[in-house]
């Protein structure tokens, strides 16, 4: 079981880390409100002919948890984008990365606080591990870069994205039963809801850019890979492992995405982007391996 999970959660986090590349890909030929909200049109296109039958059957069950849903996906799906490229505006990249890496930590304290999970050490540390390979890739190998870093108004936003999806991902524990084809419709939708003020402020400002051809194909992929592929897979990894084990997987997100750039935007391979790779991959092995040993004592 736990083997399927790390298959789902890789995939999930590849297909992340290429939305990263995306975003630098999209600047100029679509603007970010209008691709997260065609993003989420294109995402309900694909997935009506999927999961329309399925929702229907399910709508008893959705319409009794019609507010959960809307806030799993609004939270999760539509608005961490939303802060996440207007973040971007005001703030680096590494100040993201780094903020990113608390993701791990803030689910742990949520289910903590909620449910009463606890972890052990190995976990502990395993979070720790991951954190140093993220913060490795996002000062470039330099981490006494980070104290010449200057907070700002992107930071605090993008810490709110942090909450929002550290949320979203221990919300899941309370979804409803539902196929999966009508719960991903469902968040889809919802995330398109959320999506459409923020499209609308965009032309109204005069800053929206609607996509050329490039756009379009930039668009579709975050429909297709980074949004509906990558949140079933994520989903499904939750319902394996639960959410403090696939948390972790999270902070692969920016390896990846650094990984990709070298491979599609062609920038330089250095040493640091190896032992950060090293360390991410180090610290999911021991706290998987940490709570392996601790569910199997459970069991005897």
């Amino acid at each position: 079981m736990h083997r399927k999970a790390y298959a789902l959660l890789l995939l999930t986090t590849l297909l992340w880390g290429g939305n990263a590349v995306a975003g630098k890909l999209a600047v100029g030929h679509v603007s970010p409100m209008t691709l997260v909200f065609f993003r989420w049109v294109m995402a309900v296109v694909i997935l009506l002919p999927i999961g329309g039958r399925a929702f229907t059957e399910d709508w008893p069950t959705i319409r009794r948890h019609l507010f959960l849903l809307v806030v799993l996906g609004a939270c999760g799906f539509s608005l961490f984008n939303v802060i996440f490229y207007a973040a971007l505006n005001y703030t680096t990249a590494i100040n993201v990365s780094i903020e990113q890496a608390s993701m791990p930590i803030l689910i742990i304290v949520a289910n903590f606080l909620f449910f009463r999970l606890r972890i052990g050490w190995p976990q502990a540390l395993g979070v720790m591990l991951t954190i140093v390979g993220v913060i490795l890739t996002a000062s470039h190998g330099d981490p006494a870069q980070l104290l010449k870093l200057n907070l700002n108004f992107g930071d605090a936003i993008m810490l709110i994205a942090v909450v929002l999806y550290s949320g979203y991902s221990v919300g899941l524990r309370l979804k409803p039963v539902l196929q999966w084809q009508s719960l991903m419709l469902a968040l889809s939708i919802a995330a398109l809801l959320v999506s459409v003020p923020f499209f609308v402020w965009e032309v109204a400002s005069g800053s929206a850019i609607l996509p050329d051809r490039e756009g379009w194909a930039i668009t579709l992929y975050t429909a297709l890979g980074a949004s509906v592929i990558s949140q079933v897979t994520y989903i499904r990894g939750i319902e394996l492992i639960g959410a403090n084990r696939a948390g972790l997987f999270i902070n692969l997100v920016p390896i990846f995405g650094t990984l990709l750039s070298i491979l599609i935007l062609g920038e330089e391979f250095h040493l640091y982007h190896a032992i950060a790779l090293a360390s991410v991959f180090g610290g999911i092995w021991l706290a998987e391996h940490g709570s392996r040993r601790t569910i199997a004592g459970q069991e005897v």
